[in-house]
């Protein structure tokens, strides 16, 4: 990590077509992140984020690049009023998030001999030292373990409570 990139590599015991099927469906981002995308998943198609029953839909929140089981980029969302409100987000921290520069986020999937694959997530684009990066460089760890978790147990982690770590 660096102060505007985040880079998380994890080895999961899955074929990288599971991998991607739980970056994709919604069935699977249901389940270890809470959200679900609604896009066709063509290079240039608009993603909404359905989250906590909040729609978030901006023209500029798109695919970016698209290779089923290898690789998927697309721009990070956007922080509307309606998203800070479903997440529990001060109008104050909603305006800061949204005043920083849209990033993007890349998955690379590679297989590991016949058993195991290689996720690699990178977030970049940040504002050097910014709010958004500080939040992203927590959550990626707990949301990346997730996936293995569920790809190799059948479910994902607990959400953490309020306490140290939880970013709240």
């Amino acid at each position: 990590m660096t102060d505007s990139v985040i880079d998380y590599t994890v080895y999961i015991q899955a074929d990288p077509a599971r991998v991607w099927q739980a970056l994709t469906d919604p069935a699977y981002t249901r389940r270890y992140w809470g959200l679900t995308f609604e896009t066709d998943w063509a290079v240039g198609s608009t993603m909404d984020w359905v989250e906590r029953g909040a729609r978030t839909h901006d023209p500029e929140q798109v695919v970016l690049d698209c290779v089923p089981d290898r690789r998927l980029s697309y721009t990070w969302h956007t922080f509307s009023p309606q998203w800070a409100a479903s997440a529990g987000i001060t109008e104050e921290l909603r305006a800061e998030l949204a005043g920083e520069p849209r990033t993007r986020v890349t998955y690379e999937i590679e297989p590991v001999g016949d058993t195991l694959a290689r996720l690699t997530v990178r977030h970049e684009g940040f504002t050097p030292g910014g709010t958004l990066i500080g939040m992203c460089s927590g959550a990626w760890p707990m949301l990346v373990s997730s996936i293995k978790t569920l790809l190799e147990t059948g479910a994902p982690l607990p959400e953490p409570g309020p306490g140290p770590g939880s970013g709240q």
